[in-house]
């Protein structure tokens, strides 16, 4: 049970956030999370949003490198430490996070996250009781 995300490489240049957003607003995609993290010449801007497999072809035409991963979204409570208890299922289960990120959803937390095997990580987060996000229950919110 996995979201797509986009991922997006763009030069650390004023003006290459808007135009990547205005292409995607041309192509009537809702942005539901955002992420940017930045080297001195280049970004990564991570992406889940309404129709990701639209925004993904629209982007690759339009010559922008761009690539789809699965990762993996996990709701949670609103009440302090519910993010250490999720990503302390997975240092329990031994495994690694390459990246993390989160917002907030119709009052729930929900946090973003690639690992090193996913299938492991979501089977260890619903033995932890924890709901894993749909991508067609993300694409209904907007």
């Amino acid at each position: 049970m996995t979201v797509h995300q986009l991922s997006i490489f763009i030069e650390n240049k004023a003006g290459t956030l808007v135009g990547l957003l205005r292409q995607l607003k041309e192509a009537n995609i809702s942005l539901i999370a955002i992420s940017i993290s930045d080297t001195m010449d280049y970004g990564i801007c991570r992406i889940i949003c309404s129709e990701p497999m639209k925004a993904y072809e629209f982007l690759k035409d339009a010559g922008v490198a761009v690539s789809l991963r699965e990762v993996i979204a996990v709701e949670l409570d609103d009440e302090p430490g519910r993010a250490a208890d999720a990503i302390g299922i997975l240092s329990d289960e031994g495994l690694s996070i390459a990246y993390m990120y989160s917002f907030r959803l119709t009052g729930k937390g929900v946090i973003v996250f690639r690992t090193d095997d996913n299938p492991r990580a979501i089977e260890a987060l619903r033995r932890g009781g924890l709901t894993m996000i749909r991508e067609d229950d993300l694409s209904k919110l907007v």
